[in-house]
């Protein structure tokens, strides 16, 4: 019994050893996902206004849907709807977008082009109260569509306008089904007139170095049994828009994603710690260290031992 006395007390120290180094490893990790506000989605109330500031039609509003416009909204104000409870640091952005369509409705738009694009972020300081004389509220302004057209107001910073990269999104497309912008809060659209587009073709009107005649004049039909070519890219007839579904609305927005922590400097070759992410080689290296503690004691009682006999 006494001969196993160092080996028990060299274990019981190797144990304490390593909880006790562990614990305040296990509490940063539990305090490290505690770190950051929780964001939720906010509602946002809206309402059309003119070059003065009078109210246009209806009041405040969180209403959806399509509306088609008696007068082009230009300016739109909106602000947090009442009674939301909306952390500090929460932000929300709403922007307001115009595009030039092939008709004036969402059936007949075709492929919208966007002509214009205004965003906002609102934040605790925006929610709406119950006396509200005398606030100002934050305000969209774009142009106003001369054409056939639609104004699309959002809860993203996206400009959907058909390039790549961050901060772009595929353009609204009823033919293809592309239902763009998402987070779709309201849309208007109207018209009375075809807009006239930069990709107009301008090959009607002959160049006057090109030639008149062709060294080989094409038949006037094409051989039997053989399919008729396709016709050029500027004289295709224009495609009859196909009605599709209308995108849903929804005056609930999404917060703000924010933007990643910068990386901290690292004596490991610029990789994150280990100890940032709760895991890793901390722990590994105490546990090694309890291993040791333990190896070192198996040899000194087998040294004992083999002294003793």
């Amino acid at each position: 019994m006494a001969r196993s006395q160092p080996a028990r007390f060299l274990a019981t120290a190797a144990a304490a050893f390593l909880a006790a180094t562990a614990a305040p490893l296990i509490g940063a990790t539990a305090a490290h996902a505690q770190e950051g506000g929780d964001c939720s989605s906010a509602t946002v109330q809206y309402r059309l206004v003119d070059a003065d500031g009078k109210v246009v039609g209806a009041d405040w509003s969180s209403q959806g849907g399509f509306h088609q416009w008696d007068t082009v909204p230009g300016t739109v104000e909106v602000r947090l709807a009442p009674g939301q409870s909306v952390g500090e640091g929460c932000s929300y952005p709403v922007s307001l977008a115009e595009y030039t369509t092939e008709g004036p409705n969402w059936a007949s738009s075709g492929r919208q082009e966007m002509i214009d694009k205004a965003t906002v972020h609102l934040t605790a300081k925006d929610v709406a109260g119950k006396d509200d004389d005398g606030r100002t509220w934050q305000k969209l302004s774009i142009k106003a569509p001369t054409c056939f057209g639609q104004i699309d107001l959002y809860g993203e910073d996206t400009a959907y306008d058909g390039k790549e990269g961050e901060g772009h999104g595929p353009l609204p497309d009823v033919r293809a089904g592309v239902l763009t912008p998402y987070h779709l809060i309201a849309a208007w659209n109207g018209g009375d007139k075809r807009c006239e587009t930069a990709g107009t073709p301008e090959s009607a009107t002959p160049s006057p170095s090109a030639p008149e005649t062709s060294a080989s004049p094409a038949p006037s039909a094409p051989p039997a049994g053989s399919e008729p070519s396709a016709p050029a890219e500027g004289s295709k007839p224009p495609v009859s828009p196909k009605p599709g579904a209308t995108p849903s609305t929804n005056a609930d927005v999404p917060p703000a994603q924010s933007s990643p922590p910068a990386p901290k400097s690292s004596p490991n070759g610029g990789n994150p710690p280990l100890a940032e992410t709760g895991a890793g080689a901390p722990v590994g290296m105490l546990a090694g260290g309890a291993a040791l503690v333990l190896a070192v004691g198996a040899g000194t009682v087998y040294a004992s031992r083999a002294r003793r006999s």
